[in-house]
């Protein structure tokens, strides 16, 4: 039975899954991490067990050689299970990927091109692809792009009101991301509802330790919180989210800052983190709970941003029919669920008490029944739509 291994790689690290196509069932998982170390990990997880090892891991292609290892020895074998194409999670495609691509000489020139917006991802994207071809050369290679779903944007979406010269020169514009989140979610939440997605007009709430906010009309993104970067739009563990460029000058100005200080300061050193010295909401709400002033600003802050998005979707979607919830925070936190929304029953949003703290793993509704607009917990799987759109892209 044809499988395609999906791969999400990083610096120092990359996450795989092994996704048979007729079932979508998971075959195995793993992780091979600290690559370049003295002594690297490896994971590896089937339904029959997990097993782990430890051994220097020089590169990615010595990380790919380890992961062929697992399966190895640990199953399942890869000539029951043939690969129809490897999918590849890549950060950022600019304005000029708008689907699932396979793999060319052509493609990588770009996306490495395109690292200069993506520096902290890309180049490691491209690193997962260049040891997969290695260790798979016969296997088509697809990239699915974290930004293509956003490329539906209009215009006056993601324009910035900045020179226009200097902005089409530099690259400069909304590109979105979390976007093959954003596209599984909003089908999944169609399906949920026994509607077609292309009637729906949906806010999708991606929270997780990165966390951004997309409208969803008719299946396409119109709307979307993160910007140029993954640093724009909600706050996040340790990402400011949307600030006042005016700031950075001051900072410069008063303190001396210079400009990697100041991309340390809002990328790892802002949100939840620099409000409250925790960047893990649970740690956050419950020093909260427990009286701290900061854990609880911080939470407050945290859903003021979200509740202010909710609020700007709705009025540019001009009627909404759901709101959904997922990843980490989105998915099981149900503090926030409840107290992001709360207030806005004058919008037709309410949601139960009961069915919003009822644990649960499946996509369900925690709206009440006389809230006009639905509100859903919907449990992401980016691994399955990166599989679905490779598969796709080696059927065309």
């Amino acid at each position: 039975m044809s499988a395609i291994l999906v791969v999400n790689s990083g610096s120092s690290s990359f996450k795989y899954q092994l996704i048979e196509i007729e079932s979508e069932q998971v075959l195995a998982s793993g992780l091979v991490e600290r690559i370049g170390e003295d002594v690297g990990h490896t994971k590896h997880t089937t339904p029959e067990g997990s097993w782990e090892s430890e051994d220097p891991i020089a590169d990615h292609t010595a990380g790919f050689a380890a992961m062929l290892a697992a399966f190895g020895d640990h199953g399942p074998s890869l000539d029951e299970h043939p690969l129809i194409a490897v999918g590849h999670r890549v950060v950022h495609g600019g304005k000029r990927f708008h689907e699932a691509t396979i793999v060319t000489d052509l493609v990588k020139i770009n996306i490495e091109d395109l690292s200069e917006l993506a520096p902290l991802h890309n180049p490691a994207n491209l690193a997962g692809i260049d040891a997969a071809q290695k260790a798979f050369p016969s296997v088509p290679q697809v990239v699915v792009f974290d930004t293509a779903f956003h490329q539906t944007l209009a215009p006056a979406a993601y324009t910035y009101a900045i020179d226009a010269e200097l902005a089409a020169k530099q690259r400069i514009r909304r590109y979105g991301f979390h976007g093959t989140s954003h596209k599984y979610v909003s089908g999944a939440a169609a399906e949920y509802l026994g509607q077609d997605l292309s009637s729906l007009k949906l806010i999708v709430l991606h929270l997780g330790n990165g966390a951004s906010v997309c409208a969803v009309d008719g299946g396409r993104s119109v709307e979307t919180s993160m910007g140029m970067t993954p640093l724009e739009g909600l706050v996040m563990g340790t990402r400011s989210g949307d600030l006042d460029p005016a700031v950075l000058f001051h900072l410069n100005r008063k303190t001396g800052m210079g400009f990697a200080e100041l991309d340390e300061l809002l990328n790892r050193r802002s949100g939840l983190l620099g409000l409250s010295g925790k960047g893990d909401m649970r740690d956050v709400q419950q020093a909260a709970a427990a009286g701290d002033e900061a854990a609880t600003l911080a939470l407050e802050v945290y859903l003021h941003r979200i509740r202010g998005y909710v609020g700007s979707y709705y009025a540019q979607l001009g009627h909404l029919d759901a709101i959904v919830f997922t990843a980490g925070v989105g998915e099981n936190n149900p503090l926030v669920r409840a107290r992001s929304l709360a207030g806005l029953e004058e919008l037709g949003i309410t949601v139960d008490a009961g069915l919003n703290e009822a644990p649960g793993s499946e996509a369900r509704t925690i709206s009440a029944p006389s809230s006009r607009v639905k509100v859903l917990v919907v449990p992401t799987n980016e691994e399955l739509e990166i599989a679905r759109q490779s598969f796709a892209a080696v059927s065309a």
